[in-house]
């Protein structure tokens, strides 16, 4: 372990938004990287708007990612407690550090400390040196007897020897305040790292909770791939000195340093997302793309697709280079465990210039006469029926997919014939002859 120390410190106000995952993500890729600790500290000193959903949503959320913490909620460790509003005889001591300096006075009823009158140098990571001052006097504690923000924040991360602060550039306007907390409590600040903000796909401003695609949860209801969502996340505001964009999680780690963040801020696209996280789902081996489908059927109500597991691993198969998300795969696969399947409009509009019942009635005579059904045999025998009639093996190929499955797009024909068996296949060639469509 190195000395390294960062935290994640949200407040449980609300829903888990993708700006928060972002600056989540990059501690723990720091920490993993440097072999550092990475710290989840709940800022729940605001009663009023704290809501027990929402901490369970944020934990519940951060899990789903993979985003596991070293210290925090339901871990623990030497620097606990981890949520703010268990740690108010700390904050007194501090407090009654500050009083004994001279540092502090009461207005109002309002504990304010004085601050020096220097400009404060931040030191950022990303940054460079950021020069300010800090002209007047602020309130470190309320009227009411509770500290502000800027207070906790600071004596929380002296407490817990945070290293590094990594968070988001909208917070680099609170730093002179939080520079002068540390030179009055004489402590070693940081070093600060003040990520690039996102932007919203369209148009000006930061990405808000309001925005489409700007919960997590969305991803967790979409059946997304914590790596595909890792592997986008992360390379908003960073990219590796590679330039790659399709990584592991245990790529990204190996690569990610603060020193590849840009200053520049990261507009969100949703197209990019969902087609790194569609590259993700193509790559899981057999057995992790079968265990993801079937916790997805489940969860979709398809727990009757399970009883078949034979058929169920071979479509698995034939599917998993053509499907974009694991969203879609109830819909995808359904055809092939309903025997009344639906014709799609569209494609049979599509298929007429083809005179698809003739090329039917050939295709079922060529299959039936077929005694080994596998993918070559079926290619051959298709590229030979469209040759003897002189026709491209698209009019064959288009209207026997329409014919067994009822669209346009699927699999690869061939592999979803063998799939399905000869007699089935034949049997569906009937049922679609039998609806007198053509």
């Amino acid at each position: 372990m190195s000395d390294v120390r960062v935290r994640f410190a949200p407040s449980p106000t609300g829903y888990f938004h993708i700006g928060g995952a972002r600056t989540a993500l990059f501690n723990w890729l720091y920490a993993k990287h440097t072999g550092g600790t990475f710290v989840l500290r709940i800022e729940d000193s605001d009663t009023e708007r704290n809501k027990k959903e929402s901490l369970e949503s944020l934990l519940a959320n951060l899990r789903w990612m993979g985003l596991d913490w070293d210290e925090g909620p339901e871990v623990e460790g030497p620097y606990g407690p981890y949520f703010q509003s268990e740690r108010n005889g700390i904050y007194q001591k501090y407090l009654k550090r500050l009083q004994d300096l001279g540092r502090v006075y009461t207005k109002e009823g309002a504990i304010w400390l004085k601050v020096s009158g220097e400009t404060q140098t931040i030191d950022d990571v990303i940054h460079g040196p950021v020069r300010r001052l800090e002209e007047k006097d602020f309130v470190i504690y309320r009227s009411n007897g509770t500290p502000v923000f800027h207070f906790v924040n600071v004596v929380d991360d002296i407490d817990m020897k945070i290293t590094h602060v990594i968070r988001g550039e909208d917070h680099l306007s609170n730093t002179s305040k939080h520079m002068e907390l540390y030179k009055a409590f004489d402590a070693p600040a940081p070093k600060f790292a003040h990520i690039p903000l996102i932007l919203k796909t369209d148009g000006p401003g930061k990405m808000s909770k309001r925005d489409r695609g700007s919960l997590v949860e969305e991803y967790r209801d979409k059946f997304f791939l914590p790596a595909g969502l890792i592997n986008y996340l992360s390379l908003l505001g960073w990219s590796p000195k590679n330039d790659r964009e399709l990584m592991s999680i245990d790529e990204i780690i190996a690569a990610f340093d603060l020193s590849g963040v840009n200053k520049t801020h990261a507009r969100f696209d949703e197209k990019k997302l969902n087609y790194i996280n569609s590259e993700h789902l193509r790559h899981l081996s057999k057995e992790a793309f079968y265990e993801n489908g079937c916790k997805v059927l489940k969860q979709t109500g398809h727990e009757n697709y399970l009883s078949q597991d034979a058929l169920l691993r071979s479509i698995f198969e034939i599917v998993q280079e053509k499907l974009r998300s694991f969203e879609e795969l109830p819909n995808f696969i359904a055809y092939f465990f309903n025997s009344q399947y639906d014709f799609d409009y569209k494609t049979l509009q599509k298929i007429q210039k083809y005179d698809p019942k003739q090329r039917l009635m050939e295709l079922k005579s060529m299959l039936q006469g077929m005694v080994h059904f596998d993918t070559e045999s079926i290619e051959t025998n298709i590229q030979q029926l469209s040759k003897a009639h002189n026709l491209n093996t698209g009019a064959y190929i288009h209207t026997l997919r329409f014919a067994i499955s009822g669209r346009g797009v699927g699999p690869s024909l061939y592999h979803m014939l063998v799939v399905m068996g000869k007699e089935e296949v034949l049997r569906r060639i009937q049922y679609c002859l039998d609806k007198n469509l053509f």
